[in-house]
């Protein structure tokens, strides 16, 4: 019997009977609906492979309590994000980030969606001596990977940004770093994996065992009792992918790191208020501000290590808005439409987890922290790579899911 299609926007999700029976050996399941488990599903359909995607909110009215592809910002910012100790991972970052004037032409081209994709750059700024410090041992670090930015006064800076605050002591201009809207992409992997294939679930995954119903390598428990079976698993399910209990403990602590942040708008009639992303350090606290073409601005955010709270805190937007107003005085006089709280999925070192676990067909595509947005379409060509070969690419084999880093 075909299980019942039910629409939810333009994605067509589907009921399974618990009966119902999924035994080819090219069957996978993806257990999360967000960025990252939606361009893997798509990338493993591309494959051949008959691909479901389990996830229990629709792509249209996504929880932003479960979903932080939905609150991020969107930069595609591998120079500005670098981090010393973290060189490895800022390439990874480099090479996805080259990935994405492709990615997004296909995307856009199979969905119908405008993702938003702005190729302006990002400004990089520092409000007082420290913070210039601090910079220009990023600089240093962004040079001896190759990675190309420029250093420029405050002049230069006030230059591209007039609005930035006079007492702005300089920065560094990132022209490849760019940014997207992830609610569109979000929305446009949805449609393109449909359009491949993929068949949507709504439920929640609670558990995956081994072997599965009826013979099959793996099954995935869902809340209402149904049982799918698979060839293959990959959990994606962001910082509460470690609540799904698995055959043995090959998934690591995925703590949640709260973000705060406000969607805003440039008045009607106003010029914008920034032309680029503009990221800043004020007394050692990071800010950036987000626009988009429509005039939208997005301001955050902040970096909680409180664990699966999502409330919203005078607190953490008072930050935000005191540190975006010191490097940029006009967002005071931008229009507030919407607050956001997001969970950011960490590994205990801050880097993926991607491929193979030790449980024969059970894969990880979690743990990507600040970058989920930036790795989409690296992730999705190593995950594609692993669903079908069964192995990482070699430049990605540092983020192996079975390093066992959090031993």
């Amino acid at each position: 019997m075909p299980a019942k299609g039910v629409e939810h926007g333009a994605v067509r999700t589907f009921d399974v009977p618990p009966h119902e029976k999924i035994r080819p050996t090219n069957t996978v399941v993806v257990i999360g609906g967000g960025v990252i488990g939606r361009v893997t599903a798509w990338r493993a359909a591309q494959r051949g492979l008959a691909v479901t995607l389990v996830e229990p909110d629709p792509v249209t009215e996504p929880s932003a309590a479960r979903a932080s592809s939905t609150v991020a910002a969107g930069m595609l910012t591998p120079a500005t994000e670098a981090v010393f100790g973290e060189e490895e991972l800022m390439e990874f970052g480099v090479r996805s980030a080259r990935l994405y004037d492709d990615f997004v032409t296909e995307l856009q081209e199979v969905s119908g969606v405008d993702v938003g994709h702005r190729r302006t750059g990002t400004l990089l700024v520092a409000f007082d001596r420290d913070d210039l410090a601090v910079l220009t041992d990023l600089h240093a670090l962004q040079e001896r990977l190759g990675i190309a930015t420029e250093r420029l006064t405050s002049r230069g800076c006030r230059r591209l940004e007039p609005t930035l605050a006079p007492g702005v002591r300089g920065g560094v201009l990132a022209p490849e770093d760019h940014s997207v809207d992830p609610r569109r992409l979000l929305l446009a992997l949805a449609r393109a994996g449909e359009r491949a294939g993929v068949r949507e679930v709504r439920g929640y995954a609670e558990e995956v065992t081994s072997p599965g119903p009826d013979g099959a390598r793996l099954g995935v428990r869902l809340a209402d009792g149904s049982v799918l079976s698979a060839h293959q698993v990959v959990l994606s399910a962001g910082c509460w992918g470690d609540a799904v209990e698995v055959p043995e403990p090959v998934v690591p602590p995925l703590r949640p790191v709260k973000g705060q942040l406000l969607r805003a708008r440039v008045p009607d009639g106003e010029p914008p208020l920034v032309n680029r992303t503009v990221r800043g350090l004020v007394r050692g606290f990071p800010v950036y501000l987000v626009p988009r073409a429509d005039g939208e601005v997005i301001v955050g955010a902040t970096q909680e290590e409180l664990g699966h709270d999502t409330s919203l805190t005078v607190g953490g937007l008072w930050q935000v808005l005191r540190d975006a107003r010191e490097l940029v005085p006009g967002v005071s006089e931008l229009e507030v439409t919407e607050t956001c709280v997001g969970l950011r999925p960490g590994s205990p070192d801050n880097e993926p987890l991607l491929g193979p676990t030790r449980v024969p067909g059970l894969h990880l595509a979690a743990g990507h922290f600040r970058h989920g947005v930036l790795l989409a379409p690296v992730t999705g060509e190593v995950m594609a790579e692993a669903l079908t070969t069964g192995a990482l690419p070699a430049y990605a084999r540092r983020f192996a899911a079975d390093r066992r880093a959090w031993e």
